[in-house]
């Protein structure tokens, strides 16, 4: 998230915003209303997430979020098998992370996407 905000973009991300004694529903709740894109990492164990599919399903269902809904796949595609990931985004512009940390052009990427459906 360094990078993003690097970019100029104002960042808000759980383990930033939410403490333990917090009603994480709530925050979260708060934090999409608040915010103007979705960057979602997903992993095998997000996809499997409800809270994730939930927070998913209300971006899309949000036309301030159109345009404005990233998936970004971090590790092998491997692991994400076409059955296993929402058909949705399939149609949207998705970008894929590896795990060993060189992702240095697709983090520049996903600054560049936000900006340009800001």
């Amino acid at each position: 998230m360094d990078s993003l905000e690097q970019a100029g973009l104002d960042v808000w991300y759980r383990k930033r915003e939410i403490f333990p004694s917090d009603n994480w529903a709530d925050k979260i709740a708060q934090g999409l209303r608040e915010s103007d894109a979705m960057v979602v990492l997903l992993t095998p164990s997000a996809l499997d997430s409800e809270s994730v599919r939930w927070d998913i399903d209300y971006a899309l269902g949000q036309k301030a979020f159109k345009r404005r809904l990233i998936p970004v796949f971090v590790g092998d595609s491997e692991d994400f098998p076409s059955e296993r990931v929402p058909w949705i985004l399939n149609h949207l512009q998705t970008i894929k992370l590896s795990e060993n940390g060189q992702n240095k052009e697709q983090l520049k990427q996903i600054a560049e996407l936000l900006k340009a459906a800001a």
